[in-house]
This record gives structure tokens, C-alpha cells and sequence, in this order.
């Protein structure tokens, strides 16, 4: 019940707080460059979390002492890691391919 009350308090501050937002032009590069930059943060973002993933794969395995499941384990964390890397090498240039045929159909 507090918790209810202490929730419902910060949701009617924060609406009353906020400040309105007003329309703005709709330039479509504006908005390509937004998507564009949050879409390879991403991507950005998900292969470093995969490399992390690669070299703790890579670790476990040199430190197996050959127990097969820790060694089946970490074969697994290296292969699903290099499956990220491959998708996230593909998402960044599948962006690049887009934004390049969005800029060449709107004329920039």
C-alpha cells in the first residue's frame, strides 16, 4: 500500500513538472540522423557486450582443466558471442545500406 501511494506521488508530481512539448518541423534528415545514431549506439553497444562475452568464453575455456562440461559451456559462450559479433556486424551495415537509399530517395 505505501508503495501504491509513494508511486502514484511521483507519477502526479512528474506530470505536473513537466514541461510541454511543442511540435516541431518535420525535417526527415533530422529524424534519419536520430535513428540512424540511436541504431548504431545500439549496435555499438551490443558488440561490445559481445566481445566481453567472447573473451569470458575464451577464459573459461584455457581454465577448464578439462572438465567437458565447463569445456562444453564455454565452447558455447564463444560460439553464441561470435554469433552476436556476425549480427551485429550485419545490423551496422544493413543501417549504413539504408540510410544511404533513404538519403538518395528524399534528395540529400
Amino acid at each position: 500500500m505505501k508503495k501504491l501511494i509513494v508511486l502514484q506521488s511521483f507519477i502526479l508530481t512528474s506530470l505536473i513538472v513537466a514541461s510541454p512539448v511543442f511540435a516541431q518541423s518535420a525535417d526527415v534528415s533530422k529524424v534519419q540522423t536520430f535513428i540512424t545514431s540511436i541504431i548504431q549506439t545500439l549496435v555499438l553497444l551490443a558488440g561490445a557486450l559481445a566481445s566481453v562475452f567472447f573473451v569470458w568464453g575464451g577464459i573459461r575455456y584455457i581454465t577448464s582443466s578439462g572438465n567437458p562440461e565447463t569445456l562444453d559451456s564455454a565452447k558455447n559462450t564463444i560460439k553464441y558471442a561470435a554469433v552476436g559479433l556476425v549480427i551485429c556486424f550485419a545490423a551496422f551495415v544493413i543501417t549504413n545500406i539504408v540510410t544511404q537509399l533513404a538519403q538518395k530517395a528524399f534528395g540529400q
